[in-house]
């Protein structure tokens, strides 16, 4: 009998099995990354003398003991962003040309539009990429790692560069001792890239539930409460957070995408590397670890040197801990943040990250 003569849907399954057999499957993997914090520092002894707080208080309770704050007018996350982008190009000796998606993960756009990714395309000369910016507070990172994800597995997009810029001192009230010690700025950048190896972005599981207005938002300068007199005389332009129900939730949910991706990729503990956290708050970090019976040498924390940087925090704590990372360490990268949003990622790295330092540096040398 001749093909032709088989059954139309018969054919049809027939030639869908051969091109499943015959295409490699995509995945998009990390290939570089790299960051960058403005130079100057705010500690816990200048903080003292700020507000009615101090360093023992605020290391026993938050575990942070300084900041990097970008203070010169007139620059924002855009400056921040540009910076660890630059470096980042320049490192990896990527021409700009070869992009064709930047996302940029920010909740402290520098204006309502345009878009924050708008003007890195300008300043970084980005001739063939579409940008957009998006924003999930703290989990903005690993939401936008999962959509860059998507669109290298589609076939359509071979280099996607992913920013995460955040100027969370223009919304910190320095006069309220339970919100100031927590945030700082900075800025990190990742390229990801197509790969038919089992490596990079391997399973998410993202979630948000809208439960978390009431106890972590900024009260005004949205459609809902414009800027005013009024919301200026009653600072109603600050972060306002209710730490006991975001301590709660973020350690339960965190907690629980965790285990969700262990589970649904046959996981065991032994199997995982490095568990790299959002860099909230280090009780919150250590009661995670603790219901993961993960033990705290496998746990990647930075926080004590940048604050809470939002959706900096996880690529910002892959950069510092770059050098110890290694083809095919198995990573679970897990946030949470305001609205609630929250979830997991699990990565399997994709380079030896001291081999790809010591590249940098001898260039740097020979230069």
């Amino acid at each position: 009998m001749r093909f032709a003569q088989l059954s139309k849907p018969f054919r049809l399954t027939f030639l869908n099995s051969c091109i499943e057999l015959t295409m490699e499957k995509i995945n998009a993997v990390i290939t570089g990354i790299a960051g960058y914090v403005p130079d100057y520092i705010l500690t816990n002894d200048e903080l003292s003398k700020m507000v009615d707080t101090n360093d023992e208080w605020i290391m026993s309770h938050v575990g942070i003991k300084e900041r990097h704050i970008l203070k010169e007018e007139g620059l924002g996350s855009g400056y921040l962003g540009r910076k660890a982008c630059r470096k980042l190009i320049r490192e990896t000796g990527t021409n700009p040309d070869d992009i064709d998606l930047l996302i940029v993960a920010t909740t402290t756009p520098d204006y309502h539009f345009p878009s924050t990714a708008s003007i890195l395309c300008e300043k970084l000369g980005l001739k063939n990429a579409f940008a957009f910016d998006m924003e999930a507070a703290c989990s903005g990172f690993l939401y936008a790692l999962e959509i860059g994800a998507s669109f290298i597995r589609s076939g359509r997009y071979k280099k996607v560069l992913l920013v995460a810029a955040e100027k969370l001192s223009c919304m910190v009230n320095y006069n309220d001792r339970n919100t100031c010690p927590l945030f700082g700025d900075g800025a990190a950048a990742c390229f990801l890239e197509p790969t038919t190896e089992e490596i990079g972005v391997i399973d998410s599981y993202l979630r948000t539930d809208g439960l978390g207005l009431p106890s972590l938002h900024m009260k005004a300068g949205g459609s809902v409460c414009p800027p005013s007199y009024f919301t200026i005389d009653n600072q109603m332009h600050y972060i306002y957070q209710d730490g006991r129900p975001v301590f709660k939730h973020a350690v339960t949910d965190m907690t629980l995408a965790c285990n969700k991706v262990i589970e649904n990729n046959g996981l065991t503990k032994d199997d995982i590397k490095w568990i790299v956290p959002h860099q909230a708050n280090m009780r919150i970090i250590e009661s995670v670890a603790h219901m993961l019976q993960i033990p705290k040498e496998k746990v990647l924390v930075n926080i004590e040197h940048y604050g809470n940087t939002s959706a900096v925090s996880v690529p910002l704590c892959l950069m510092d801990y770059e050098h110890i990372l290694k083809k095919g360490d198995k990573l679970i990268l897990t946030t949470f943040g305001a609205g609630y949003s929250w979830g997991a990622i699990y990565l399997i790295w994709g380079y030896d990250g001291q081999s790809r330092l010591d590249m940098i540096n001898k260039a740097a040398i020979n230069k």
